[in-house]
């Protein structure tokens, strides 16, 4: 497969469903106002959060190589990262959780490349480079929350999915892409609300990558650490949040001691949190991952597990007490009086693997119409076929290239020629081949000879059900993960490029210390009438001119006051911008 990115010793690691995801990161389609709202989010951020976020915070930018003045590259950044263990990748915005999660596992941050507009400067319900760039890549700079994301993303990578968060999760990044996007009609956007509202009102019974999805958010996304009284921020929803970030620390927000309970919480990714949780510090975060853990089929099997993946209708795979796994689409279950799996089938392709390797011959080529089997101990014998030693088997009946007919607890009967087995290593049958077999229930022929051989899976119980495949080469890339929903990409009028340069101006005078007032001038003239009321720009020139006294310093300063009272709405950034300038006068005074 072909890269169309840099990668490294991390990415090479990378499965081919997850490599489907990559995209180049194409810097140069970042504009100069791109870069613009990203400095001003990034100084803002840094001069508020470093009194309350998470220590690592500040130190963690550098660690990872995030610059303020300037959007960072995923090769610069994965030059950096590695020396922490972890490395980054561009992605087209959401993508389905359970590949999200596996990512992590991996240790590799997803990050959208793609920024918000200068409209959506404060928050955006879509990822963007300052949510993963700047929210999530300099907390990883703390071991304990490092190693808690990956630990996180190698659970819920796991976690079981319904067909109702496939379609919550399309409607969302359907969502997220339009309130992005530009020239986007207001009835698209309130029609695509429409659809996000009713999914997430629909009454579901919440699948684990539900809950665990909510876990993520209270955590990851929107997590607090410290005390309920004096929380510090790590959640990257906070972190590259200028709106939040100041939102969640007002009493209005409620703040809870974080538990399990979490899980259960909802949220509504359009809006600020009512609440949030306070976690003491990261190590309590594994605890509760732990405790979730233990709820999951992944840990408990059984007919529930099971259960679940059939719902489902996605790949997924359950593990016997013999240790084989079988991947494929789960379809039937026979359960006995007490619940207990007795007999399971999939359907279509199929692969039966130890210890998360194909068992070789048995990947979906011989089992491409699915694959049936038996569960449990034989009528009459308190012995399990997986517990038989070479003298047991004998006593039964089981010799190699000789028929024999047996029945299960459950009265499932199988006869027919046995051929061979598959031992584990601890020297357990795990497999059995027959041929001319017939496999029947009460009245049910649940296989027949002209079925072909018939392979019969041993274990007395399921031990483990999850999501995904137990190998993962045991399937071809499933480009239906792949959403068909693409980031709508803005098309740049001759308008448009003219305003970039008058940006791109301004901030090579600043990179380069190359102040020209008179241009200064001629650019504010021609900035304000491309683009009616503006903010951005201006202040970026009052913030090159500020230590002036004269004119042109008044009239910058005289615009930018007066738009505050004309458009109120953002009156407070043009406030935290020239907050920011001030101390950044008084420094060079003090210095």
């Amino acid at each position: 497969m072909e890269t169309s990115y840099t990668s490294n010793v991390l990415l090479d690691r990378l499965p081919p469903h997850l490599k489907q995801f990559i995209k180049p990161q194409n810097y140069d389609q970042y504009t100069p106002v791109n870069q613009a709202v990203w400095r001003y989010v990034m100084r803002k951020n840094v001069d508020y959060l470093s009194q309350v976020a998470h220590e690592s915070y500040v130190e963690g930018l550098r660690k990872t190589g995030i610059s303020i003045e300037e959007i960072p590259s995923m090769y610069g950044m994965n030059r950096i990262l590695k020396e922490i263990g972890w490395a980054a990748v561009a992605v087209d915005g959401f993508i389905p959780p359970n590949a999200f999660m596996e990512f992590q596992a991996y240790k590799v941050l997803v990050i959208a490349s793609d920024i918000r507009q200068l409209e959506n400067i404060e928050y955006t319900p879509a990822p963007d480079i300052i949510h993963e760039g700047a929210g999530h890549a300099p907390i990883i700079a703390s071991p304990d929350y490092a190693e808690y994301l990956r630990r996180f993303g190698e659970i819920g990578a796991k976690a079981i999915s319904s067909a109702h968060d496939m379609e919550l999760y399309e409607a969302v990044r359907e969502l997220s892409i339009l309130k992005e996007a530009e020239g986007i009609s207001e009835v698209m956007i309130e029609e695509a609300e429409k659809r996000v509202n009713q999914l997430q009102e629909k009454e579901v019974v919440p699948s684990e990558i539900a809950l665990i999805r909510n876990l993520h958010w209270w955590t990851v996304e929107y997590g607090l650490v410290g005390t309920v009284d004096d929380p510090k921020i790590y959640g990257a929803g906070l972190l590259s949040s200028i709106g939040e970030s100041t939102w969640c620390m007002k009493p209005e927000v409620k703040k809870l001691p974080y538990s399990i309970e979490a899980a259960y919480q909802e949220f509504d990714i359009t809006k600020p949190q009512p609440q949030l949780y306070v976690s003491p510090d990261f190590a309590y975060l594994q605890e509760v991952l732990e405790e979730f853990a233990n709820t999951m089929a992944v840990r408990k099997g059984g007919w529930r597990g099971l259960n679940k993946l059939i719902e489902s209708k996605q790949l997924g795979s359950i593990e016997l007490s013999t240790g084989l796994q079988i991947s494929g689409n789960f379809s039937r279950m026979i359960q006995n009086e007490d619940n207990e799996v007795v007999y399971f089938e999939t359907e279509g392709p199929t692969a039966l693997a130890y210890r998360e390797k194909e068992v070789i011959g048995h990947g979906i080529t011989r089992h491409q119409n699915g694959f049936r089997s038996p569960l449990g101990k034989l009528k009459g014998i308190n012995l399990a076929i997986e517990n038989m030693g070479p003298r047991d088997l004998q006593a039964y009946n089981f010799y190699d290239g000789k028929p024999i007919e047996f029945e299960f607890e459950s009265g499932i009967t199988v006869s027919g020629m046995n051929v061979t087995g598959i031992r584990n290593l601890n020297g357990e049958l795990m497999l059995i081949q027959f041929t001319d077999c017939t496999v029947a229930y009460q009245d049910e022929i649940l296989f027949a000879p002209e079925d072909g051989d018939f392979d019969m899976a041993v274990g007395k119980e399921i031990v483990s059900a999850f999501a995904g495949a137990a190998d993962y080469h045991s399937f071809e890339i499933n480009t239906r993960m792949v959403s068909d929903t693409k980031t709508v990409r803005v098309y740049h009028s001759e308008e448009d490029k003219k305003r970039f340069a008058l940006y791109q101006e301004v901030r090579d005078m600043r990179t380069n210390n190359t102040i020209s007032e008179a241009r200064l001038a001629v650019i504010f003239d021609e900035i304000s009438r491309l683009e009616k009321e503006t903010w951005l720009l201006p202040l970026e020139i009052f913030e090159l001119v500020a230590g002036n006294s004269n004119s042109f310093s008044e009239t910058v300063l005289n615009y930018l006051i007066a738009l505050k009272k004309n458009k109120p709405k953002i009156a407070h950034l043009i406030d935290d911008g020239l907050l920011l300038i001030e101390k950044q006068l008084q420094n060079l005074q003090i210095n």
